[in-house]
C-alpha cells in the first residue's frame, strides 16, 4: 500500500498525550475524514481510524465495509496508538474496534473518542463531522466578558427525555427555547448528554465520552438547539461525569485487557455502590483523555459550563468504604491526590483556554477552598453546588408550621459559611425522586398551605445569596416525582396553583434580573444585612440585599400560617420603598388579602443597627420584597 497507511498520524509522537498534556486528543484519536495521497492512485479520501491500546497484541477495525471480520490496524511505533486508513468510506459508517490481549481472548470494543454513535441498546460507533455554522458570535464575545459571579444566574435544570416525552434536539430548539425565555432563567443545566446504554442512569453512567446521545438526533442537532439558546440569552450548563464509567464489557473497562483507565486494585478501581469503575488520574493518558473531554464540549458545542457530578467521590480514597476496603495515599491520608491533581489541572486549563465558562462542583461535603483559585491552594472551580444550605431548608419545609419554631436556626446556619465557597442554591433533581416525594408533597397540610409555603420558600430562595438551580417541573409543583419514562405534568399549570406557581416563578426571574441589589454582591458579606434573624416565634426571617451603587431590596418571609401586620422592621434608608413582590397576590393564586398597597415608607428613627424603621404586613406562610433606589 504506497499510501500512508496510518492516514496523517505518522510521525506524530504523541508526547503531550503520554505526559498529560494534550487537551484535544479528539483532533488525533478516533475517527476522520481524511485525504491522503497515494502513489499510484493520486488522491485518497477515506476514515482514518485510532485508538490507544499500548498492551493489545493485535487490533482490528470492524465494521459493514468488512462485513465485520476486522481489517488490521497497526501500532505506530512507541506510541501504544494503533491506527489504519480506510479508502472510499465515508461519514456515518458504522465502526468497532476488536482488540487481542495478552493472553489471545478478542474484546469488541466502542471507540473511547468517537463522535457519534448508535442508539441503545444498539452501540457501534458512527463516524461523525460537524458540518454546523453557528450563530451565536455575540453570546460568545460577550462570555468571554463576562464576571459570573456578580451576575444574575437563575439555572433551570432539564432532563431531556423527560422534559416532553418524544421530542428531538430539533423540537426541543423551539420549544425548550420558547418556555425557557417566557419563564425569564438564565440558564439551562442538561444532564448529562454524553451517550449512554441505561436510561434510568440518567446520563451519569457514561459509555461514549464524546458523543451525543443520538436518543434526540444528530451532534449537530444538538449544536442547533445549544445556538438556538444562545441567541435566545440562555447559557447552557452540562453536567460532566469524570468520577466513575460502568463496566459494560464493550466500554472502557479493562480496554486492552489491562486496567487501562481504571485502577486494577478494586479497592481504588471500584464503586461498589454504583457496580462502576472508577478513572486512574495518576495515568497521564487518562488526564489526557478527560480533560480533552471536558474541553470538547465547550469548543465543540459551545457549552458555557460544566457541573462536575460526584466531586466527593473523587476526593476521598474512603468514599462510602469501610475500614480496610481503601488504600491511604503516600502520607496515609484519606485524600486522593491524584484526583485532587487531576481536579485543580482540568480547572486551571478550562478557565484560561476559555475565559468566561463556569465550571461547578457538586461537592457535599466541607472540602476546604473547592472555589478558591488553584493558585491560592483551592480547586479552582468557579461556584460549588450548596448541598448544606438545601438540606437544612427542605429539613424545615417539611416540618408542620408549629414546630418550625423550634427548628429556626435550619434557615439562619447557611449565613455562617455563606461567604466559604461561591455558592449555587441547587434544588435538583436528586431531591424529587426515590421516594423522597415531589417539593409539593414535602409541604404539610392542604393544598393551600402546600402552593403558599412553595411560594415563599422559593421566593427565600431567590433573594438568599448565592445563585439558584431548580429542577424542571417543580416550578409549577408537579405531585409526582421525578420519572425519567414520562413527560412532566404540563396539563396541571392550567390548575389552581399549580398555574400561579409557575406565575410566580416568571417574575421571580424576572424581577430578579431587573434589580442588581439581588446578585451583584452575591460573593461579598457587603451585600447583605440581617435585619431580624431571630424571630422564631414569628417563623419569620428578614434581609436587606444591597449593591455597591446604594440600591437595597429588602426581603421579608413568613413561614408562619398566621399574617403579620403592623410587623416592624429597620431599613438602611427612610422615604419609600416599593412592594416589588408579593408571593399572595391574586395572579399567584394567593388570596390578596394581605399587601402593604404598593409601598411602605420609612422613618429616619433608628432600629436596631437600621438608621430608619417601617412597619409593614407580611402575609401568611408569604413573603414580600421592598425597594430602595439610591437617590
Amino acid at each position: 500500500m504506497a499510501h500512508d497507511k496510518f492516514g496523517g498520524l505518522a510521525g506524530w509522537d504523541f508526547e503531550g498525550f503520554h505526559s498529560g498534556g494534550d487537551t484535544e486528543i479528539w483532533k488525533r484519536l478516533g475517527s476522520h475524514l481524511v485525504t491522503v495521497e497515494d502513489d499510484e492512485r493520486g488522491t485518497l479520501t477515506g476514515v482514518r481510524f485510532a485508538v490507544w491500546a499500548p498492551n493489545a497484541q493485535r487490533v482490528q477495525v470492524v465494521g459493514p465495509f468488512n462485513w465485520w471480520t476486522g481489517d488490521d490496524m497497526e501500532l505506530i511505533p512507541g506510541t501504544g496508538v494503533w491506527a489504519l486508513f480506510v479508502p472510499g468510506l465515508g461519514e456515518e459508517t458504522l465502526y468497532k474496534f476488536k482488540i487481542q490481549d495478552r493472553s489471545g481472548h478478542w474484546h469488541e470494543k466502542v471507540d473511547p473518542v468517537a463522535k457519534f454513535a448508535e442508539q441503545a441498546p444498539a452501540n457501534a460507533s458512527i463516524v461523525y463531522e460537524s458540518k454546523y455554522v453557528w450563530s451565536d458570535d455575540d453570546w460568545m464575545a460577550r462570555r468571554r466578558a463576562s464576571q459570573a459571579h456578580q451576575e444574575p444566574m437563575s439555572i433551570y435544570e432539564v432532563h431531556l427525555g423527560g422534559w416532553r416525552k418524544g421530542k428531538s434536539y430539533l423540537e426541543l430548539a423551539e420549544e425548550l427555547v420558547e418556555y425557557v425565555t417566557w419563564q425569564g432563567y438564565t440558564h439551562v443545566e442538561f444532564m448529562p448528554l454524553a451517550e449512554h446504554p441505561f436510561e434510568p442512569s440518567w446520563g451519569y453512567q457514561v459509555t461514549g465520552y464524546f458523543s451525543p446521545t443520538s436518543r434526540f438526533g444528530k451532534p449537530d442537532d444538538l449544536r442547533y438547539l445549544i445556538d438556538r439558546l444562545h441567541q435566545a440569552g440562555i447559557g447552557v450548563i452540562m453536567d460532566w461525569v469524570p468520577g466513575h464509567f460502568p463496566k459494560d464489557a464493550w466500554g472502557l473497562g479493562r480496554f486492552d485487557g489491562t486496567a487501562l483507565y481504571e485502577h486494577e486494585d478494586p479497592r481504588q478501581g471500584e464503586h461498589r455502590d454504583w457496580g462502576t469503575y472508577i478513572f486512574n488520574y495518576g495515568r497521564n493518558e487518562v488526564k489526557s483523555f478527560l480533560v480533552s473531554n471536558a474541553l470538547y464540549w465547550i469548543k465543540e458545542f459551545h457549552v458555557d459550563g460544566l457541573r462536575v457530578d460526584a466531586v466527593a467521590s473523587m476526593l476521598y480514597l474512603d468514599y462510602s468504604r469501610e475500614e480496610g476496603e481503601w488504600v491511604p495515599n503516600q502520607f496515609g491520608g484519606r485524600e486522593n491526590l491524584e484526583a485532587i491533581d487531576f481536579l485543580r489541572y482540568v480547572n486551571r486549563h478550562l478557565y484560561e483556554r476559555e475565559p468566561g465558562i463556569l465550571m461547578i462542583a457538586e461537592e457535599s461535603t466541607s472540602f476546604p477552598g473547592v472555589t478558591k483559585p488553584v493558585d491560592d491552594g483551592g480547586l479552582g472551580f468557579g461556584f460549588k453546588w450548596n448541598m448544606g444550605w438545601m438540606n437544612d431548608t427542605l429539613r424545615y419545609l417539611e416540618l408542620d408550621p408549629v414546630y418550625r419554631q423550634y427548628e429556626h436556626n435550619l434557615l439562619t446556619f447557611a449565613m455562617v459559611y455563606a461567604y466559604s465557597e461561591n455558592f449555587i442554591l441547587p434544588i435538583s433533581h436528586d431531591e424529587v425522586v426515590h421516594g423522597k416525594g415531589s417539593m409539593l408533597n414535602k409541604v404539610p397540610q392542604d393544598d393551600w398551605r402546600k402552593f403558599a409555603t412553595l411560594r415563599a420558600y422559593y421566593s427565600f430562595m431567590w433573594s438568599f445569596p448565592g445563585k439558584q438551580l431548580i429542577f424542571m417541573g417543580c416550578e409549577f409543583g408537579q405531585r409526582p416525582e421525578f420519572n425519567e419514562s414520562v413527560s412532566l405534568e404540563w396539563w396541571v399549570s392550567d390548575l389552581w396553583g399549580h398555574g400561579g406557581l409557575q406565575r410566580l416563578f416568571r417574575d421571580l426571574n424576572l424581577v430578579y434580573r431587573e434589580h442588581p441589589a439581588l446578585w451583584r454582591l452575591d460573593s461579598d458579606p457587603a451585600g447583605f444585612s440581617w435585619i431580624n434573624a431571630d424571630d422564631p416565634g414569628h417563623n419569620t426571617l428578614s434581609w436587606v440585599r444591597s449593591d455597591e451603587e446604594g440600591n437595597h431590596v429588602a426581603c421579608i418571609t413568613n413561614f408562619s400560617p398566621d399574617p403579620l401586620q403592623d410587623y416592624e422592621i429597620g431599613l438602611p434608608t427612610d422615604g419609600t420603598w416599593t412592594e416589588i413582590l408579593n408571593t399572595d397576590a391574586p395572579a399567584y393564586d394567593g388570596s390578596g388579602q394581605y399587601g402593604n398597597l404598593g409601598a411602605v415608607h420609612a422613618k429616619a428613627e433608628p432600629w436596631s443597627h437600621f438608621p430608619a424603621r417601617a412597619t409593614v404586613t407580611v402575609p401568611p406562610l408569604g413573603s414580600i420584597w421592598l425597594r430602595r433606589n439610591a437617590d
